[in-house]
Parts: C-alpha cells; sequence; structure tokens
C-alpha cells in the first residue's frame, strides 16, 4: 500500500441537494452523515448546493431550515470534520457564524477561478474562529496553470489550510487536471485537493488522475449524487483507490452500504449521463445549471443542448444562473 494519506471528502448532503431538489430531510441527513462518519469518511460536507444561504428564487428553495439540517449532522458525527461551503455574495460571514453555532467546524470558501480575492475576509474570520478552512477554485477548466496558482496564493496568503480545484462543469480530461495540480503543487507548500463532476464520464478517472499527480483531497459523493450527471461516485473511488493500493481511511463496505441502503432509496432518479448532462461537460457549462436549464428549454420549446450551447458561448459561470431563461427566451425569438 502507498504510504501517503489520502483524505476523502463526502459531498453528499451538498452537492447531491441539486439532484434531489434541495429536499433533504433531518432524518436524512442524520442517517446519511451517521453512516458517513461511520464509516470513516475525513470530512462531511453538508449545505445547500450552492453553499450557505443559497436557498431562494434563483438557486432553489431548500425544503428544510438549511442550520437545522446542520445541526441534525452536528449532532451525529462523531469523528469527521462537518464543513459547510460558501460562497461569497451567496453566504454571508454572518452565515458562516450560524452554521458555525450548529457544529460546522469546516468551511470551503468557494469563488470562480478568477475571484479568489472575494473570500479572503471569509477566510480570515473562519480561521480567527478557530475552522478548518478550504481555498476552494471553482470552473477550473476555465483558467490555466499559471492564472490558477496565481488565484491559489491569494487563499494560501488568506490562511486557507489547502486549496481545492473543481471541474465544476465536468469538462476535463485526466491529462487537464494533472497539469492543473502538478503545477499547483510546485508552486506552493499545502495540500491540493480535487472535485470532479460525471459529465463527460471522467470523474473517477480525473480523481484518479489528480491523486497520482499529488492530490491529498477528493470530493465524491454516494452514488454519484449531484449536479448534471453528478460527482465522482464516492463507493466506487474508494474501491478504485483502494485497488490501487492508495491508503484512505474509509472501511469502503461501510461506504457501499451508505450509498445503497441509505442514500439510494431518497433519489429522485438515478445518476446517468443523459444528453443534457452530457451537454454541460461538452460545452463547459457549470453542473448546477442543468435543472434550471431543464425547466427552461420546456418553457420556452427548446432542446436544453440549445441553451446549454449558448450558455457555453457565452463563458457563463456559477451565479448567473437567473441568466438562463434570458438566454432561453433570447433563442425562442430567432425561431
Amino acid at each position: 500500500m502507498r504510504t501517503n494519506r489520502i483524505h476523502v471528502i463526502d459531498t453528499t448532503l451538498r452537492d447531491g441537494s441539486h439532484a434531489v431538489s434541495h429536499s433533504f430531510s433531518k432524518e436524512q441527513v442524520a442517517a446519511i452523515a451517521k453512516g458517513l462518519d461511520d464509516a470513516g469518511v475525513d470530512i462531511i460536507e453538508i449545505a445547500h448546493g450552492d453553499g450557505i444561504a443559497g436557498t431562494s428564487i434563483n438557486y432553489g428553495f431548500q425544503k428544510e431550515e438549511e442550520l437545522d439540517l446542520i445541526e441534525a449532522a452536528g449532532k451525529v458525527v462523531k469523528n469527521a470534520k462537518l464543513a459547510v461551503l460558501l460562497l461569497p455574495g451567496v453566504g454571508t460571514i454572518e452565515d458562516l457564524k450560524q452554521a458555525r453555532a450548529r457544529g460546522a467546524n469546516t468551511v470551503r470558501v468557494a469563488t470562480h477561478v478568477t475571484e479568489a480575492d472575494i473570500g479572503i475576509q471569509h477566510i480570515n474570520w473562519a480561521k480567527s474562529d478557530g475552522m478548518f478552512v478550504c481555498g476552494f477554485l471553482m470552473m477550473t477548466h476555465m483558467g490555466n496553470p499559471e492564472r490558477i496558482v496565481e488565484q491559489a496564493k491569494i487563499f494560501v496568503d488568506a490562511g486557507a489550510d489547502y486549496i481545492n480545484l473543481a471541474d465544476s462543469a465536468g469538462y476535463m480530461t485526466p491529462e487537464e487536471v494533472q497539469e492543473r495540480i502538478i503545477a499547483l503543487k510546485a508552486a506552493i507548500d499545502l495540500p491540493v485537493g480535487f472535485h470532479a463532476h460525471n459529465n463527460l464520464g471522467m470523474a473517477v478517472a480525473n480523481s484518479l488522475a489528480a491523486v497520482n499527480a499529488g492530490a491529498d483531497y477528493v470530493d465524491a459523493t454516494c452514488r454519484g449524487l449531484g449536479a448534471g450527471a453528478g460527482n465522482a461516485q464516492m463507493e466506487v473511488l474508494c474501491a478504485v483507490l483502494k485497488r490501487y493500493g492508495w491508503n484512505i481511511g474509509a472501511d469502503i463496505y461501510k461506504v457501499m452500504d451508505v450509498a445503497e441502503e441509505i442514500v439510494e432509496p431518497i433519489m429522485h432518479r438515478p445518476q446517468v449521463i443523459k444528453t443534457d448532462s452530457l451537454m454541460l461537460g461538452y460545452a463547459g457549462v457549470y453542473s448546477s445549471f442543468l435543472l434550471h436549464t431543464r425547466r427552461a428549454a420546456e418553457k420556452f420549446g427548446l432542446q436544453p443542448r440549445e441553451i446549454l450551447v449558448e450558455l457555453g458561448r457565452r463563458r457563463m459561470v456559477g451565479g448567473q444562473e437567473d441568466m438562463i431563461v434570458d438566454v432561453a427566451y433570447e433563442l425562442s425569438q430567432k425561431k
């Protein structure tokens, strides 16, 4: 077995929220979080799919109060770190303070790949309050290695404990992932992580490429539950990492049981790659745009891929969900 430890982060209760229309109940949260904690997952992330305080007409309303869900997880998690995601401008430091009071001890401050500076104050506060902090760069296919290093160093200087790169559109190939991880590992003296989406069917392969290039943390979700075609499938990724001899803390059989016995029964649909989710990866569009795009396509009599291609052409990024309807309307007027 390889000696360096790979830390496994489960984001079922955050990224997976997209795939169930943000409908997790306190009972479901507690069951999933306890199962993952018992399985030895290092970090369990919970929040609205678009981060704490994301519940809105723009991103989708959460069925139950987010802080109650965080508290439900906090009551059962005994060993893992309990994380929240925060997108500056969606969530605030005040929101983070409330999440902290309900049991979150870790925060991943997520910005677009060119906007790390908007997360400095949030990282500063989290560190001052003793939280474990990740600087999380989204849509990293839109930044070359030099830009990624430049932006990551802003997070490093702000006090982050590790840096995470997200292939938010599920667009990258293993070679592109390796290029970015290698460049980042050479430039900073902090651990590096990777968050994959499966829109091109590459999530597990890309996560393995990241680990082989030096990544210390990898994200995944049970049954692959997540935005777009989903994330790297937790139970599959754990088995693949074990198969390659990597040292992970998670018990792969217990992870399989959580996925099959707790998560699968509450899924709204199987997490598969259909044409519109495939187009997210092909066009390089933010994965959480999928359900919004489907609704806009139905409303305006379009194919989802027509909208997605145009969104990709315009280089839309996370936070611009409100533009999906505008783009759909414009396309419908051209027919």
